[in-house]
């Protein structure tokens, strides 16, 4: 497996300032927002569940500039192409393109009454793409802050992630939950975040210096993944409305609860009660780790993240093969506190909390063993918990 780490902040702030002076002969202001990966809590967030993410090192930086001729120019570094419209005809509808998030940040604030003036967008991310460690939502953020510094508007981080997450579901057209611009919004340097999806609250919980965040990319995306993740919305669902005639105060799985499981699951269908099972035990987890973090148990945290990955694999059956094998591979390793399957599932990244001094005995262990499995040459990427959007 390849090892990718961040390079440092200051670097690609000269860069886009750079960048950004050459397109547009202007200084820029810098904004950056990071990706970040689910430590655990995973199709929770839609049944108004429990999530603990981490912002990572890894990021997208907004340079911006305002522009007195009415036009709207978005430059990416990453793509090598420039996009240009009037203030006045912006696209209405996503084009699948890079250029659908900015523009969707930008459609969403004027829908919030924000008068934002014509301005000059560089953006520069190196969040691995199609990892699962949410570039898109790192876009959003950077986007939307660069923006809201022309105006004299200004939100609270946690309405900036829910007016990204509007941006997304309502132009981009991906029904994302809010985990990811919260944590892109909120994160903090070595902690994680313990977000309730229910109303937003959150707690911070610490993850000590000692340990690092290595995210195993199994560079596989299986092709039936978003079928199979509607047939497991519809399964859960089937199995909350036979929880409802019983107990009509549920109204999503986050209302119910395991004693409510033994007594009435045997009428569900078995799919129904394994993905049931799957989110009110994932829940019940997420808080559990966050409390074990709080009073530094690494190690109920490490079985914790076991159980999780366990109940993803068998009860949600949302893992696959190769990510099985970089977990086992992961829990055979000294210094490897913790390793799970992260993300939507069939394919994507681990995530394993590892520490400092086993970060390098690991990488080559985890990549050998990987290669030697599967045939495939994976990524990895080591990150700490880093701080949350802001200007740079």
């Amino acid at each position: 497996m390849q090892l990718r780490s961040r390079n440092h902040n200051m670097d690609k702030v000269q860069g886009i300032q750079l960048s950004h002076a050459e397109q547009f002969e202007a200084e820029p202001a810098v904004f950056v927002a990071p990706g970040r990966v689910n430590l655990i809590g995973e199709h929770t967030d839609y049944s108004e569940g429990f999530v603990m993410p981490a912002a990572i090192d890894f990021a997208t930086w907004a340079g911006v500039t305002a522009r007195n001729d009415n036009q709207i120019t978005i430059y990416s570094e990453n793509f090598s192409e420039l996009v240009t419209y009037s203030a006045d005809a912006i696209p209405s509808l996503a084009r699948h393109h890079w250029s659908d998030y900015p523009i969707g940040v930008l459609t969403i604030l004027r829908q919030a009454g924000v008068q934002v003036p014509a301005f000059s967008l560089t953006l520069r991310g190196d969040v691995p793409l199609g990892a699962g460690l949410s570039s898109s939502a790192s876009i959003e953020v950077a986007t939307m802050l660069a923006l809201l510094s022309l105006t004299s508007s200004q939100f609270p981080l946690p309405q900036i992630a829910q007016l990204c997450q509007r941006a997304e579901n309502q132009f981009v057209g991906t029904k994302s939950g809010i985990m990811d611009q919260f944590i892109s919004c909120c994160g903090k340097a070595g902690h994680s975040l313990l977000l309730d999806c229910r109303d937003l609250s959150f707690r911070l919980a610490p993850i000590p210096d000692g340990v690092s965040l290595v995210i195993c990319n199994t560079m596989v995306k299986h092709s039936h993944a978003g079928g199979e993740y509607n047939t497991r919305r519809a399964e859960m669902e089937a199995g909350v409305d036979i929880l409802r005639r019983h107990r009509p105060e549920i109204r999503v799985l986050r209302d119910a609860t395991s004693e409510d499981l033994d007594r009435w699951g045997s009428e569900m269908p078995v799919n129904s009660l394994k993905r049931c099972r799957h989110v009110i035990s994932e829940n019940f987890r997420t808080v559990a780790a966050a409390d074990a973090l709080e009073r530094h148990d690494l190690k109920e945290v490490g079985r914790l993240m076991a159980e999780a990955h366990i109940s993803y694999r068998d009860d949600f059956e949302a893992s696959c093969r190769e990510a099985d094998i970089l977990v086992e591979l992961a829990g055979r390793e000294e210094g490897c506190i913790g390793a799970r399957l992260t993300g939507g599932g069939f394919g994507g990244c681990t995530v394993n909390l590892v520490e400092k001094a086993a970060v390098d005995r690991f990488v080559g262990n985890i990549s050998r063993g990987y290669r030697e499995a599967t045939g495939i040459q994976g990524e990895i990427y080591r990150s700490q918990a880093s701080a949350g959007a802001h200007r740079a």
